[in-house]
């Protein structure tokens, strides 16, 4: 493995939650996988272990869609007794005060537009949480050990990327240099601050990035950190439609 020149990362977005199921903004709120979200990550495990992956080391997010996920993805690969390390910088961004609100109805509300902005634009911010709301992380038992300066009322993609990017920089890309496999089972917005530094995408380019729940994104890199190869694991007819669904929960429902 350490004599391999290249370095070797998988990505997988949680599969279907109940909020995803019901179009609702999730952010930070911790809920669980549908019956096809645990559906979708067994899948995801299955096609990695069809495909002859293995990994050393495993990175997740606080939130128990994530977690679950990747519980799945090791029972398919025989691998429950990998390392994982857990972190809230890999939570999903944190939408404030949109928390709990219908996508489409929000749509409705404040117009397609607004909506697609709060959504996938890099530098705005939702309307941020009350202090002591039910839904602020500075009174959930899940965040006690967190510096309460580091955590948020709002996020936006660039804030998610204020968090998430250090993270990896200083946890797992010594692990990868040091050839280990590494396998980060995540959210749509984490993650996606991830592709945005690993392809060198601009805000407008990241802005049209959609990643599908459950299906394993494998990238290879270059001891410089090129992306040498990018290519997502599994059937191309169902990745293609996950991706078109993800980039259609925010539209007005006709």
């Amino acid at each position: 493995m350490a004599e391999d020149k290249y370095m070797h990362l998988v990505i997988v977005r949680h599969g279907e939650s109940e909020w995803n199921k019901l179009n609702l903004f999730t952010g930070w709120t911790d809920v669980d996988l549908t019956e096809t979200g645990h559906e979708e990550a067994i899948a995801g495990g299955k096609a990695l272990h069809e495909a002859g992956y293995d990994f050393d080391v495993c990175y997740t997010s606080l939130l128990k869609r994530a977690i679950h996920t990747l519980n799945h993805v090791l029972d398919e690969l025989d691998r429950n007794w990998l390392p994982v390390h857990k972190t809230w910088r890999l939570n999903e961004r944190h939408y404030g005060a949109l928390q709990g609100l219908n996508k489409a109805d929000a749509a409705a509300e404040h117009g397609e537009a607004q909506v697609k902005i709060w959504r996938r634009s890099f530098d705005v911010q939702p309307p941020a949480l009350e202090p002591g709301d039910e839904r602020d992380p500075h009174v959930q038992e899940m965040f006690r050990d967190v510096p309460k300066g580091d955590l948020p009322y709002t996020e936006c993609l660039k804030d998610t990327i204020a968090r998430a990017w250090p993270y990896f920089e200083s946890e797992i890309k010594p692990q990868m240099e040091a050839g280990k496999r590494v396998l980060i089972a995540a959210h749509g917005n984490s993650l996606r601050a991830l592709v945005m530094q690993f392809e060198h995408l601009t805000p407008e380019e990241i802005l049209e990035v959609n990643i599908p729940t459950g299906i394993p994104c494998s990238y290879t890199f270059d001891k410089d950190w090129n992306v040498v190869d990018k290519h997502y694991i599994g059937d191309p007819a169902t990745i293609e439609a996950k991706i078109n669904a993800v980039a259609n929960q925010g539209k007005v429902k006709k």
